[in-house]
């Protein structure tokens, strides 16, 4: 479920944000409107804010499995599995709104180009925003998988032999974790050249190259997803080739038992 709602955060951002910025950075102004702006502006927030803390559900998700594997399927239901992913969503977009509705009246007096979509952060806005929706879940994830990595080390044996941990979890650890190093790859530099560049996050060479590699991180998932899943696979086949639109698609399997 955790990984269906990334998915979800990668399919917004390659049919919704890459298509628009692309012409965003053709054309030197904004044809959509002011309200089509914030929208745009909004759902590039609130995705790249849900897709950290899918993110940190994941690790905690990981933590459960190693640490307490014989309780697992008791502590991880999927009912509480969706209430934290629609919990986490809501407050990605409540948060979402409040800083961007802020930032966006601020540089009402700052466009210098009729149509212009430009966000101008204030300083303390910025630094609310890199603390929030960076460094503090950042923190969270690198703390809990070094929690997960000296458990895994200590109770390796004990595990494999007592518990009986599938070859299934294993191969998720190691799928998210890959995810998670690709994630702090893709962000890291954004990050770096936005301090450095200051409070425009629009203009310069250097920072639209980094916006590009951040948006390329939604495109790399499904890659780690196809490559570990074979459900992902499947199910990507069934849509690629139109299959979904069949009527015999509600009967499609989307999770078939792993042989």
């Amino acid at each position: 479920m955790i990984v269906l709602s990334l998915a979800v955060a990668d399919l917004i951002v390659g049919l919704i944000v890459i298509p628009l910025m692309g012409i965003r950075y053709i054309e030197s102004c904004w044809y959509f409107g002011e309200a089509f702006c914030f929208l745009f502006l909004f759902v590039i927030f609130m995705v790249v804010t849900a897709s950290l803390g899918n993110l940190v559900f994941v690790s905690l998700d990981r933590y459960i499995a190693v640490s307490d594997p014989l309780r697992y399927t008791v502590r991880v239901t999927t009912d509480r599995i969706v209430i934290c992913i629609v919990i986490n969503w809501l407050c990605c977009g409540v948060y979402s709104f409040i800083i961007l509705y802020n930032t966006m009246f601020y540089s009402k007096t700052l466009d210098r180009c009729y149509g212009h979509c430009t966000i101008f952060f204030k300083f303390e806005h910025f630094v609310t925003d890199l603390l929030v929706t960076f460094v503090a879940p950042s923190c969270v994830i690198m703390s809990i998988y070094v929690k997960i990595f000296c458990v895994a080390k200590h109770q390796a044996k004990v595990v494999n032999s007592v518990t009986g941990v599938s070859k299934s979890q294993r191969k998720a650890g190691k799928t998210l974790g890959i995810v998670v190093i690709v994630f702090f790859m893709c962000w890291i530099p954004y990050y770096i050249v936005t301090l450095i560049e200051g409070n425009e996050l629009t203009e310069s060479v250097e920072l639209n190259v980094t916006c590009w590699i951040l948006y390329m991180n939604s495109c790399m998932n499904p890659l780690i997803y196809s490559l570990f899943y074979k459900w992902f696979r499947i199910s990507a086949k069934h849509i690629l080739t139109l299959n979904i639109l069949k009527p015999s698609s509600e009967y499609f399997n989307l999770f078939p038992e792993d042989k």
